[in-house]
């Protein structure tokens, strides 16, 4: 079994750094084991980013070990030097409290939280943390770890040029005191994370072999960094971050995500976030390469994981939204639903509320001029709310207005507006 999942994260493209290959193997071919990642709650919303080690540690789950999840009450008000030319804003305790609630939540969505023997656990470094001491910090840990042995990290040596506090350069060892703490008080003995938590994992391993006379059994590997075909790096788009909290990314826009995906990512995606077996992802990649038009391969990465993050409602929400969208039958939605649909199209307010037709489409820029507004109208172009209107007197007025506040006018198979009433 064990030589099965590794195998499978290898073809999976999910291992990158591992400390010791092989004694990670035997470790997990002998026993079932704890697993840990962790997150820092800098925001009250995981983003996709951040959820490949989480899929990634569900895997070990299915395979019948536990994963720990940590989410970092502490280390979330310091803040992790890696990649970053500044610091992070620094958060308080109750807004750290909030976020870590919020992302309770959206783990919640990801691993199986059940009383098994390798149900997943929650954990906040808060806890041991919040209450320990400068003294207690310096005395037991700080000496542990050589100033040169911090400088040689490139979390650290990075960030030397543009300046770094002792706040952010003591972050490596408290996420190896992390690390430690789990080691001693749950079993753990992967650690699990990103490309650039290589320096903060092997930390771990030191803090955990300077305080143990007996000789360790401890691993940590990373996972590549995800990127496009292109090399831009995955998961921003012209909007920002793709959110798993659904007031923030809707499952509509999460679906429309993964829909988009190239070609020549689809695969890859397949491979890295969802759970389809190597038979399935092989099959779909034959289509890609055969029927790329038909698009099976994104319909089913956008359905597996928005099924995984939102459920099967938010599913339902997305492809019904979808599909009035494809066919131009706003009837078919709620008007929660059309502000789901359009919250990302042009939006213009006008001031008068009740208007000809072709002024209104003048008015707000849809179209260029009055001859072409007509002929947009006299040639079936312009829907309202879904309707077509070929009348040329058709007064939009309160009977057009969805919560006597907008409506929404296409102009042609595609170009959407929302038209706001001062």
């Amino acid at each position: 079994m064990t030589n099965d999942l590794i195998q499978d994260l290898e073809w999976r493209g999910l291992l990158y750094q591992q400390t010791d290959a092989e004694g990670m193997a035997k470790l997990l071919n002998d026993e079932k084991v704890s697993l840990y990642v962790g997150v820092d709650p800098t925001a009250d919303s995981m983003h996709i980013g951040h959820i490949v080690p989480m899929l990634t540690l569900r895997r070990f789950q299915n395979a019948g070990h536990q994963p720990i999840l940590l989410v970092g009450g502490a280390t979330g008000m310091i803040g992790d030097p890696s990649g970053r030319s500044s610091e992070r804003n620094l958060l308080n305790e109750a807004q750290i409290a909030h976020n870590v609630n919020c992302i309770k939540g959206q783990l919640g969505r990801i691993f199986d939280f059940s009383n098994d023997a390798n149900g997943a656990q929650l954990v906040n470094n808060f806890d041991w943390f919040g209450q320990m001491t400068t003294i207690e910090f310096l005395r037991d840990y700080g000496k542990l770890i050589n100033i040169n042995y911090m400088l040689g990290k490139d979390n650290v040596s990075s960030r030397l040029d543009s300046g770094l506090s002792f706040t952010e350069f003591a972050y490596t060892i408290i996420q190896g005191m992390d690390f430690n703490h789990l080691y001693d008080n749950h079993n753990v003995r992967i650690q699990v994370g990103g490309s650039d938590q290589w320096g903060n994992i092997t930390t771990g391993l030191e803090v955990i072999r300077k305080t143990h006379e007996e000789e360790t059994n401890a691993f940590g590997f990373t996972i590549p960094l995800v990127t496009k075909s292109d090399g831009t790096k995955f998961g921003k788009t012209a909007g920002g971050a793709i959110w798993l909290d659904g007031e923030k990314t809707s499952p509509y826009e999460f679906y429309q995500f993964w829909l988009n995906t190239a070609d020549s990512d689809v695969v890859k995606y397949l491979k890295i976030f969802t759970f389809l077996s190597r038979e399935e992802i092989e099959a779909l990649e034959g289509k890609v390469e055969t029927e790329a038009h038909l698009r099976e391969a994104q319909k089913t990465l956008a359905s597996e994981m928005t099924k995984m993050i939102h459920g099967e409602e938010g599913l339902e929400q997305a492809l019904k939204i979808t599909a009035a969208l494809f066919s131009g039958d706003l009837k078919a939605l709620s008007v929660e639903e059309m502000k789901v649909a359009f919250s990302g199209v042009p939006s213009v307010e006008v001031a008068k509320a009740d208007s000809k037709i072709v002024e209104l489409l003048v008015e707000a820029k849809i179209s260029p001029s009055k001859r072409q507004a007509r002929e947009d109208v006299t040639n079936g172009a312009i829907s309202i709310n879904g309707e077509k209107v070929q009348d040329l007197e058709y007064t939009i007025d309160a009977k057009d207005r969805l919560e006597d506040s907008f409506t929404i006018i296409r102009r042609g198979k595609k170009k959407y507006f929302m038209v706001k009433f001062a």
